[in-house]
């Protein structure tokens, strides 16, 4: 399936800047990896700070950086004076995360005027910069609105 080429030409400052916006992105201590047109990655050291009573990371932590990798993969097609809107994000858990790092890597499936369709793989490291194969942990689906002027 191919992708329609990026609206915005420096949609790759747009989601850095974007990124850096989100406190909530810094308060888990994630970063950005990988930002291309259509796919962006979101990495986050696993810390005592992000465990539930099992030891395992919190699936709070698992859902916020795979909606944040899909919305700015979305985002990344988008025009350049839009913003990003989750309209639905669906979770599925396939195994406990545990590891050094994760890593939530956001695809656009279909990029609409308006909805885009994005999926999201999250999978966990035992090495601090993730240079290991990983297990993938959870799998996403969702769906994210344009904001332009007209829409809001």
């Amino acid at each position: 399936m191919s992708l329609p080429e990026p609206q915005d030409p420096g949609f790759a400052a747009r989601v850095i800047e974007r990124f850096a916006a989100q406190a909530f992105m810094a308060t888990l201590g994630a970063r950005l990896g990988v930002v291309e047109a259509g796919c962006v990655e979101i990495l986050l050291p696993i810390g005592r700070h992000l465990g539930q009573q099992e030891g395992f990371v919190h699936a709070g932590a698992l859902w916020s950086i795979a909606d944040s990798a899909s919305g700015f993969a979305a985002q990344s097609l988008m025009p350049a004076h839009a913003e990003v809107l989750t309209v639905e994000l669906k979770i599925n858990l396939i195994r406990p995360a545990r590891g050094r790092l994760l890593r939530a890597t956001g695809n656009v499936r279909r990029a609409g005027r308006t909805l885009s369709v994005c999926e999201t793989s999250v999978t966990a490291h035992d090495t601090e910069e993730g240079s290991d194969a990983g297990r993938e942990v959870a799998l996403t689906l969702g769906t994210f609105m344009c904001m332009t002027r007209e829409v809001r």
